[in-house]
């Protein structure tokens, strides 16, 4: 919503001003579909040379992620909370075996059953199943501070490949403004084979060109820019859900108490989504 809103605020200011100052805004009109063709063209080549399909399509769900937001709430990290630990407790009082088929098929566990939204995080299932295989096949014997080392080298992974959207974005918005000058420098070749014209007609070739210039930093810093940034933040912000999973199995493999192992989970949460501590705790006792 706030993308949206963003936009419209931008423009309405920008060319607003420009029409309240005198300007006209007939000129940007005329030069904009040869300009934006020019500058869209060589961005869109220039992505498509620098990058795979993969990525490609990263990129373009990069914009999705700056409209749509994150994709875990808070109610999504309490019941992370809840999966993980519940697991945990499997495992500790009920043994490997009993922990085991969940891990295994956790499409057909009715633990993993009861967080619909959790499953279909293949990334998330995937660390919180690898991670108790290690443990179960080791039948305990692991130090906890290695199994910590294999999930942050997971997460990292993870992390490297996920945030990749929003340094595409970022790295073709560094690219817009000097794309902008490519097509105004065009437009000044183009004036001066016409410089046996009248002033009137050079001085709209020479506004056109200075569009091409005006467009490529707009769409830099107006548009690009901020919606990697965005994207930067949300995909970061999903990434906590791994460090809630991480802690609770890190902290459980120490043995450390309940109230503990869930501020362990907590802390790590930003404020936004971070459940109150009496939340985890009744809902746990409930469990």
């Amino acid at each position: 919503m706030f993308a949206g809103i963003g936009i419209v605020v931008l423009l309405v200011l920008v060319f607003g001003g420009f029409i309240v100052s005198g300007g006209s805004i007939g000129v940007i009109l005329h030069a904009l579909p040869v300009e934006m063709t020019i500058i869209g063209g060589a961005a869109i080549g220039a992505t498509l040379a620098g990058n795979s399909g993969a990525e490609i399509k990263g990129l373009l769900g990069g914009f999705g992620k700056a409209f749509k937001g994150p994709t875990y709430n808070k109610k999504d990290f309490l019941d992370t909370i809840f999966l993980v630990s519940k697991l945990m407790k499997m495992l500790r009082t009920d043994g490997p075996v009993a922990v085991e088929p969940h891990i295994e098929d956790p499409k057909s566990s009715a633990i993993f059953g009861e967080y619909p939204k959790l499953l279909k995080d293949s990334t998330l299932i995937h660390l919180i199943c690898d991670t108790l295989r290690l443990v179960v096949v080791s039948s305990g014997t692991l130090d906890p501070r290695a199994v910590e080392e294999v999930m942050d080298n997971s997460i990292k992974t993870h992390q490297h490949h996920a945030i990749s959207p929003a340094n595409n974005l970022q790295t073709l918005a560094d690219a817009l403004p000097a794309l902008g000058i490519v097509a105004a420098v065009l437009g000044v070749v183009k004036t001066m084979d016409s410089i046996d014209q009248p002033p009137e007609i050079l001085g709209e070739m020479i506004g056109s060109a200075l569009v091409g210039t005006f467009l490529g930093v707009l769409l830099a810093y107006g548009f690009v820019g901020p919606f990697a940034n965005r994207a930067k933040q949300v995909i970061e912000g999903d990434q906590a859900i791994y460090h809630v999973v991480k802690q609770i199995i890190i902290a459980s493999l120490h043995g450390h108490p309940l109230p503990l192992v869930i501020e362990a989970a907590r802390s790590g949460i930003a404020h936004s989504n971070q459940p109150a501590f009496a939340d985890v705790f009744d809902g746990m006792r409930g469990r």
